[in-house]
Protein backbone atom coordinates (compact mmCIF):
# COMPACT_ATOMS: atom_id res chain seq x y z
CA UNK A 1 0.00 0.00 0.00
CA UNK A 2 3.04 2.59 0.52
CA UNK A 3 4.49 1.44 -2.03
CA UNK A 4 1.85 2.27 -4.27
CA UNK A 5 1.34 5.74 -2.64
CA UNK A 6 4.94 6.52 -3.16
CA UNK A 7 4.92 5.28 -6.69
CA UNK A 8 1.62 7.59 -7.26
CA UNK A 9 3.67 10.66 -5.62
CA UNK A 10 6.41 10.32 -7.45
CA UNK A 11 4.67 10.19 -10.68
CA UNK A 12 2.97 13.17 -9.65
CA UNK A 13 6.49 14.88 -9.23
CA UNK A 14 7.80 14.13 -12.47
CA UNK A 15 4.48 14.71 -14.49
CA UNK A 16 4.75 18.44 -12.96
CA UNK A 17 8.33 19.07 -13.65
CA UNK A 18 8.14 18.41 -17.10
CA UNK A 19 7.40 21.47 -19.42
CA UNK A 20 3.50 21.01 -20.31
CA UNK A 21 4.41 22.44 -23.56
CA UNK A 22 7.18 24.35 -25.60
CA UNK A 23 7.57 27.84 -26.41
CA UNK A 24 10.18 29.64 -28.93
CA UNK A 25 11.75 32.39 -27.56
CA UNK A 26 11.09 35.78 -29.11
CA UNK A 27 14.42 37.48 -28.17
CA UNK A 28 16.04 35.36 -31.06
CA UNK A 29 16.05 36.41 -34.46
CA UNK A 30 17.44 34.74 -37.40
CA UNK A 31 19.49 37.43 -39.83
CA UNK A 32 20.46 37.07 -43.01
CA UNK A 33 23.35 38.27 -44.54
CA UNK A 34 25.07 38.31 -47.37
CA UNK A 35 28.85 36.85 -47.26
CA UNK A 36 31.27 37.41 -49.85
CA UNK A 37 32.99 34.29 -50.81
CA UNK A 38 36.46 35.55 -50.47
CA UNK A 39 39.32 32.58 -51.44
CA UNK A 40 42.97 32.24 -50.21
CA UNK A 41 45.73 30.25 -52.06
CA UNK A 42 49.21 30.22 -51.81
CA UNK A 43 51.39 28.48 -54.50
CA UNK A 44 55.53 29.24 -54.79
CA UNK A 45 55.58 32.10 -52.64
CA UNK A 46 52.80 33.55 -54.04
CA UNK A 47 49.40 34.17 -51.76
CA UNK A 48 46.48 34.88 -54.09
CA UNK A 49 43.55 36.88 -52.41
CA UNK A 50 40.47 37.01 -54.43
CA UNK A 51 36.79 38.19 -53.11
CA UNK A 52 38.27 40.93 -50.75
CA UNK A 53 38.89 43.94 -51.78
CA UNK A 54 38.44 46.60 -49.19
CA UNK A 55 39.39 43.99 -46.57
CA UNK A 56 42.69 43.62 -44.57
CA UNK A 57 45.25 41.00 -45.04
CA UNK A 58 47.16 39.65 -41.67
CA UNK A 59 49.42 36.81 -41.90
CA UNK A 60 50.45 35.08 -38.12
CA UNK A 61 53.30 32.67 -37.44
CA UNK A 62 52.45 29.64 -35.14
CA UNK A 63 53.68 31.72 -32.02
CA UNK A 64 50.88 34.13 -33.09
CA UNK A 65 53.18 36.90 -33.63
CA UNK A 66 52.02 39.28 -36.42
CA UNK A 67 54.50 38.82 -39.69
CA UNK A 68 52.23 41.06 -42.11
CA UNK A 69 49.62 43.42 -42.34
CA UNK A 70 48.30 44.95 -45.68
CA UNK A 71 44.96 45.88 -47.05
CA UNK A 72 43.77 44.37 -50.10
CA UNK A 73 43.21 46.95 -52.31
CA UNK A 74 41.52 45.02 -55.67
CA UNK A 75 38.99 42.26 -56.53
CA UNK A 76 41.94 39.73 -57.34
CA UNK A 77 44.92 40.41 -55.66
CA UNK A 78 48.33 38.50 -55.47
CA UNK A 79 51.24 39.02 -52.84
CA UNK A 80 55.04 37.35 -53.47
CA UNK A 81 55.77 36.09 -49.50
CA UNK A 82 59.01 35.76 -48.77
CA UNK A 83 58.67 34.12 -45.17
CA UNK A 84 60.76 31.26 -43.55
CA UNK A 85 59.56 28.09 -43.87
CA UNK A 86 57.00 26.98 -41.54
CA UNK A 87 53.05 26.98 -41.01
CA UNK A 88 51.28 30.45 -40.69
CA UNK A 89 48.02 31.68 -40.36
CA UNK A 90 46.41 34.40 -43.22
CA UNK A 91 43.59 36.00 -41.95
CA UNK A 92 41.29 38.23 -44.50
CA UNK A 93 38.19 40.02 -43.10
CA UNK A 94 36.33 37.01 -41.26
CA UNK A 95 37.71 34.03 -43.98
CA UNK A 96 41.08 32.26 -41.99
CA UNK A 97 43.28 30.00 -43.56
CA UNK A 98 46.41 27.78 -42.45
CA UNK A 99 49.20 28.06 -45.45
CA UNK A 100 52.44 25.98 -44.97
CA UNK A 101 55.78 27.62 -46.87
CA UNK A 102 58.10 25.09 -47.45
Amino acid sequence: MIKNILVSVFALFVAFAMPSSAMANPGIEIVETDFQQISISYANSILRVTGAEGEVLQIYNVAGVRVMNVKVEGEDKRFELSLPKGCYIVKVGKCVRKISVK
